[in-house]
């Protein structure tokens, strides 16, 4: 029973955004018994393209190119400034094309190589603090950047171009600051190590590339996003077993529990009618706000069902993932990175994130308000 019961608790912990989804879940169908409206509550291609983004990120990670390129950026880093630079806009434009915590899966753990290597380990928590927020400033820019992008592209009938429009100035003055980040504080001469890396074979080069490919014809609508999801499916079942197993079903899973919870709530006159009346005019306040508490993705989901205000509920999303360490669920992929290698370094890394943090939202909060 103990040992039953440590599972749980462990799996809690590991899944903790999850669980949380489906008891919510659970909870609104108390109110909302299960019946023929469920089927309708839940985005299906949103679903599908999310599944083969991540299975292609998978490949062109397990690939090695993303390291591959690292490495030959560092070359030319002859000082920390220019090391610093490099490891930090890697995530930055990286995340645009292959999102948020992918490029924080691949890029934290190279940097950290690279600091070893370079003999720069006091410079481990401001490394990956500004890694962590270039991922998350970076991928706001395009739908594939992240899920809520992806989620509020597919429900709003936004166009490519006109999401890639709204974020621009975001991302364009959220790259000015990375910059005068990165570039404060004295540089010193030092040889960057590259880090050995295999590139795959040529065919899982040329598969991961056709899978892009189709995403992006499901995103523009050239494809349907089903038939993506089957394609990719079926070929990793025949190729890469392994790689289909690691996809992370768990944020799907959380897809579907918050389809569920938001759908019933819908239901809810009263909770519907509550909803509605605070959002009214405060579509992205109220985003930032619910994303420091349930972080910027189950914010999307919950507020898309009682608003029509899409520009400002993507925008409060995507500024809300700066903040607390739970706003972007992708900022927790760093931290626990470095509280397994630098344990010690643990606190101090919360404060200086939570700082970094909370000055880049206020910033971009006011470049809001001037926008308005």
């Amino acid at each position: 029973m103990g040992t039953y019961i440590k599972s749980v608790a462990a799996f809690f912990r590991k899944e903790t955004v999850l669980c949380i989804a489906a008891l919510l879940a659970v909870i609104s169908m108390v109110f909302v018994p299960p019946d023929s409206g469920y089927a309708e509550y839940i985005d299906w291609d949103t679903l599908a393209l999310l599944f083969s983004l991540m299975a292609v990120m998978k490949g062109f990670q397990k690939a090695g190119l993303c390291i591959w390129f690292g490495n030959r950026l560092l070359e030319r880093a002859a000082s920390t400034r220019k090391m610093l630079l490099v490891l930090v806009f890697l995530p930055f434009i990286c995340s645009m094309f292959i999102t948020n915590d992918v490029a924080l899966i691949t890029f934290v753990p190279f940097g950290l190589t690279v600091l070893h290597m370079a003999g720069q380990k006091r410079m481990v928590i401001r490394l990956v603090v500004l890694q962590t927020v270039a991922a998350n400033l970076g991928s706001m820019l395009t739908p594939m950047g992240n899920p809520q992008n992806l989620y509020i592209y597919g429900q709003s009938g936004m166009g490519f171009g006109e999401l890639c429009g709204v974020m621009a100035p975001y991302v364009l003055f959220a790259g000015i600051c990375l910059l005068v980040l990165v570039l404060f504080g004295k540089g010193e001469q030092v040889e960057a190590e590259p880090v050995e890396v295999t590139l795959g074979k040529p065919w899982e080069m040329v598969s991961c590339t056709v899978g892009f490919i189709l995403c992006l014809l499901g995103i523009f609508g050239w494809i349907p996003p089903l038939a993506i999801a089957a394609i990719t499916a079926l070929f990793l079942l025949y190729a890469d077993k392994r790689l289909l197993l690691g996809v992370d079903y768990s944020l799907l899973g959380t897809f579907i529990a918050f389809f569920l919870f938001v759908g019933n709530i819908g239901r809810l006159e009263s909770f519907k009618d509550f909803l509605v009346s605070i959002l009214a005019g405060q579509e992205e306040l109220v985003s930032i706000l619910a994303s420091q508490v349930i972080s910027n993705v189950p914010a999307a989901l919950l507020l898309s069902g009682f608003t029509d205000n899409w520009k400002a509920l993507l925008i409060g999303c995507n500024l809300g993932g700066l903040g607390t360490l739970i706003a972007s669920m992708a900022s927790l992929i760093s931290y626990k990175m470095v509280a397994k290698d630098y344990p010690e370094l643990r606190k101090k890394y919360l404060l200086q994130f939570t700082v970094c943090n909370i000055g880049l939202l206020g910033l971009l909060m006011l470049m809001s308000f001037l926008l308005a």
